[in-house]
């Protein structure tokens, strides 16, 4: 959480929301562990990383609808020869990621 926390407080002191995804699992070769942080305020700036900059694109944009709707989502990433041009994970490892809105 220290990687996002200075960033998350400036948002907060603007009254911003914002959400945030965490990894809550892995399997195989992960590009960040069990706990790794990304957080995206609803003016669209971001901060942290939960795979080197893999996923957070589509993270970014998940999180929008959380950001609306409230609602948490739990998103998986990995890779698969059907998915190898899509959003994925190029190291081969898959992650959970849960994302969630703070008012």
């Amino acid at each position: 959480m220290k990687e996002i926390v200075d960033e998350v407080e400036r948002w907060r002191e603007r009254g911003e929301r914002f959400a945030v995804a965490t990894v809550v699992a892995t399997r195989l070769s992960a590009p960040r562990p069990i706990g790794s942080k990304f957080a995206v305020s609803e003016s669209g700036e971001f901060c942290g990383s939960v795979s080197g900059g893999c996923v957070e694109s589509d993270i970014a944009e998940q999180a929008k609808a959380v950001l609306e709707t409230g609602e948490p989502k739990l998103l998986s990433y990995g890779i698969s020869d059907d998915d190898a041009l899509g959003v994925g994970l190029p190291c081969g490892g898959e992650i959970d990621v849960f994302v969630e809105r703070f008012d």
